[in-house]
């Protein structure tokens, strides 16, 4: 019917679109109700302002709970591909968002510290403040760790040897004594939390050949610990090579380098090309958060 897919559409409008008056609206009211209740949750935590505001505080949680249920709904119900939003980022944020609430009536008092996960939702900052730009920057980040994720479980795999090796020769060394390294498991833990700079000091050695170790391991500590960020780092400048390939020559004066969004030369500022723009062929705009927002059964 005509008027159930107007109403449809201006929800549509509300829910998605937040380059829309309302629908920004929407959005930010959003985040004020996930801001207090994050609040909510914190202050709930302490034990005076639990015995006397706990009741209002369980209401007050139950309100924004149903809210952010219904937003849930009507985001499934207003997609066209509700399974693809379901199991999106976005849509699991959404639902553990209103989760623990709910595992409460069936676990009480314990899931409350849970709510604490709804400040994700504050990742949705940047659709409404027109930051999605910086999700390019993150989607690089993101991409020379997982690049980086082989090299670096290689490393950790020798860290692990290492400190069992090392938490081993102190146990050698310390456990006649009768002290506190009475395990081999004890001095992995040791090992652990000297060679990481840590240092908790409730185990430390007391003969001379268990300082000379603990010596040993603080050095290698200051060592080691460089290389996890040394793989990142040289993944990060690979792929700032491999990103700054947009545009290979200026037509203008023959030069490289260039990042992939530019839209003039860096070099002498002559205009690059722009590449056609795809069109949805929709009515309105498909929501940049969640790429399956279309409503069912649009005509072009």
């Amino acid at each position: 019917m005509p008027m159930a897919r107007n109403i449809r559409k201006k929800l549509y409008t509300v829910v998605f679109e937040t380059e829309t008056p309302s629908g920004r609206g929407f959005d930010i009211f959003l985040f004020a109700c996930i801001f207090v209740s994050v609040i909510i949750v914190l202050l709930d935590s302490v034990h005076e302002y639990n015995l006397k505001y706990g009741f209002i505080f369980h209401k007050l949680e139950w309100i924004f709970t149903i809210i952010f249920t219904i937003e849930y709904i009507l985001r499934i119900v207003l997609v066209k591909r509700p399974f693809h939003f379901i199991f999106s980022f976005l849509g699991i944020v959404d639902f553990i968002a209103i989760l623990p609430t709910y595992l409460a009536l069936f676990v009480p008092g314990g899931t409350q510290s849970l709510l604490i996960l709804r400040v994700l939702r504050l990742l949705r900052i940047f659709r409404i403040f027109r930051l999605s730009h910086f999700l390019v920057d993150l989607k690089f980040l993101s991409g020379a760790l997982i690049s980086s994720l082989r090299k670096i479980g290689i490393f950790f795999l020798f860290a692990l040897v290492l400190v069992i090796i090392l938490g081993s020769a102190m146990y050698l060394a310390e456990h006649r004594l009768g002290g506190k390294f009475t395990s081999i498991p004890e001095c992995i833990y040791w090992s652990i939390t000297t060679i990481t700079t840590v240092g908790y000091g409730d185990l430390v050695p007391t003969t001379p050949i268990g300082k000379v170790i603990a010596n040993i391991v603080m050095l290698i500590g200051y060592a080691i610990i460089a290389v996890p960020t040394g793989i990142i780092t040289t993944e990060m400048a690979i792929a700032i090579k491999n990103r700054e390939t947009g545009h290979e020559v200026c037509a203008n004066c023959n030069k490289k380098g260039h990042d992939h969004d530019a839209k003039h030369c860096k070099h002498c500022g002559h205009p690059f090309p722009e590449h056609p723009v795809k069109k949805s062929g929709h009515g309105f705009d498909d929501d940049p958060g969640h790429p399956h927002t279309i409503l069912p059964n649009d005509k072009h």
